[in-house]
């Protein structure tokens, strides 16, 4: 009876010791998003491409993009190895202080105002959800507007990610690009 309770306590911790270790890791497989702010601090200590997602609270797409390509473990993996990823909400109040700019919300009170940021980010052009791409610089590589399925996002990720863009053009890559993703 003892070495029954006994291989059950040891049965029991096994188990949970296996599932606390399952959560932590889905826990860790998300994208580790950070303030422009913080990306612009991050990439002083250790040089990445920067990756910004331009959104609004209203934005179906976005929340969509949010919910499906950004929890894709592909995806995941290969933004954090290779990007600071940016959330930024194209209508937020804050100031934002880059390369010897200040901008601003011009309007903070109303709900749809635009924020400098966003716009210069966007060329004002805008329209969500909006991929903007900078190199380790912060010099601009392109904008991606839409939205990004994750088959879609992938081999956009690898052609600024692996620097790609600097030898070919980006529709010979297309042809040559190899997925991660599995087929559904």
């Amino acid at each position: 009876m003892k070495k029954t309770k006994q291989l059950i306590s040891v049965l029991t911790i096994l188990l949970v010791t296996c599932c606390l270790s399952s959560f932590k890791t889905q826990e860790a497989e998300k994208i580790q998003w950070h303030s422009f702010t913080e990306a612009m601090q991050l990439n002083q200590a250790a040089p990445k491409k920067i990756f910004i997602d331009v959104y609004t609270e209203w934005c179906g797409w976005c929340k969509r993009m949010d919910a499906t390509t950004f929890t894709n473990p592909v995806i995941i993996r290969y933004m954090n190895a290779h990007f600071y990823a940016v959330k930024l909400d194209a209508e937020m109040k804050d100031t934002v202080l880059f390369s010897n700019h200040t901008f601003v919300n011009p309007d903070p009170t109303n709900k749809r105002s635009t924020h400098q940021l966003a716009s210069a980010l966007l060329n004002n052009k805008l329209s969500y959800p909006t991929a903007v791409y900078l190199d380790e610089n912060f010099s601009m590589l392109g904008p991606v507007p839409g939205y990004q399925t994750p088959e879609a996002l992938e081999p956009i990720l690898h052609f600024f990610g692996s620097d790609a863009y600097k030898s070919s053009k980006w529709e010979d890559y297309q042809k040559t690009f190899k997925t991660e993703l599995k087929p559904q």
